[in-house]
């Protein structure tokens, strides 16, 4: 059984003992970021699978391209916003509610990154059961480049990384490979792209029971998998430890300053060019998520996303390096003198007129 949408494809595969649902993400051409349509449209039947007792697992891929998923659709953020539209904020909302249903599906949640696999990607993927990489994949949250934060679950997610692994992906963006993801424990397998086809039918072939399904999972992909050549991020383990443990950006710069080392040189660079308020915001959104849970840390972030939406620096980021792409955002402010805890607290607020996560 098949369903057709434009932009992501809904499938049914029956095995021998039970039906695995796939899901394909097939906006190559702008590497299948994700429309408001495509949030509604997966929430829908990860729904409706989650109550077919014959669906004993879902397995997440993309269309044949360079990509998993490179983010949420920030171009038509940007028209919705230069258009005055209020109701911007739901595509937020939606995408969030679908990350907190994936993290609580009780069924076997198998995403196949096989490429760039980046913001509303990495949400996407992150919060299930299991997640199989290539060595194609090229892992970031780049928010902090864009005027925003590193959203999807990042807050959860990320301040739960060892060695402050996760406040330097999160306030850098930093790019990191499949050895590196695994590693960290943010893919559980990596693989060779040409056995896919195999796990696919070892799913349709082994019987999966609902009493220990995630486990059984396990033990097929176990065996498809490949050891961890090298992890150049776990290289500057101690270097990026000792510095990102600091509880403000400033802190953070001084320490890089006095270090005299020369990959940690290179980071200060990469953050003066990020938005000084995301860079703030990110920063205490990550500690405060470290002590919440998966729900309480979505609520927070659609309070943040709200927010940031209302600012300047997000759209502007946008424009920069999206819409015109000239690499140059304007950042207001433009220094993180400039930027008060006061100021950094206003974001965690409730805003006004917002409707709630449910």
């Amino acid at each position: 059984m098949t369903h057709l949408t434009d932009d992501v494809r809904f499938e049914e595969k029956k095995g021998a003992h039970h039906t695995i649902g796939v899901i394909t993400l097939n906006r190559p051409a702008v590497l299948n970021s994700l429309s408001h349509d495509m949030i509604h449209a997966m929430t829908t039947q990860l729904k409706h699978w989650a109550r077919d007792d014959a669906m004993h697992a879902v397995v997440i891929q993309s269309a044949e391209g360079r990509a998993f998923c490179a983010g949420g659709d920030l171009r038509l953020i940007y028209e919705r916003t230069l258009a005055g539209d209020t109701g911007r904020a739901t595509y937020f909302q939606d995408e969030y509610e679908l990350n907190r249903l994936i993290y609580h599906y009780k069924k076997p949640y198998i995403a196949f990154l096989n490429g760039i696999t980046m913001g509303g990607g990495v949400g996407l993927s992150m919060h299930g059961s299991h997640r199989i990489a290539t060595d194609r994949l090229l892992f970031a949250m780049p928010e902090t480049g864009i005027g925003f934060f590193p959203d999807v679950g990042g807050t959860y997610f990320l301040p739960r990384l060892s060695h402050e692994m996760g406040v330097y992906l999160g306030l850098t963006g930093a790019r990191i490979t499949v050895d590196d993801a695994k590693m960290l424990g943010l893919v559980t397998h990596k693989i060779n792209e040409a056995v896919f086809p195999d796990i696919m039918q070892a799913l349709l072939a082994t019987p999966i029971y609902a009493s220990d399904a995630k486990e059984t999972v396990t033990r097929i992909l176990d065996q498809f998998a490949v050891p961890v050549e090298t992890s150049p991020l776990m290289q500057v383990k101690e270097e990026v430890n000792t510095t990102f443990h600091h509880n403000s950006i400033e802190a953070i710069l001084t320490a890089i300053k006095f270090s005299g080392n020369a990959f940690l040189e290179s980071v200060a660079q990469t953050l003066k060019k990020k938005s000084p308020t995301s860079l703030k915001v990110t920063l205490r959104a990550l500690r405060e998520g470290l002590l919440l849970d998966f729900d309480a840390c979505m609520k927070q972030e659609f309070y943040l996303a709200s927010h940031f939406l209302s600012g300047h620096d997000f759209v502007e980021g946008i424009r920069a390096l999206i819409i015109e792409k000239d690499q140059s955002p304007h950042w207001q402010p433009s220094d993180l003198a400039s930027i008060t805890d006061s100021m950094v607290l206003d974001y965690f607020m409730e805003p006004p007129g917002q409707l709630p996560l449910s």
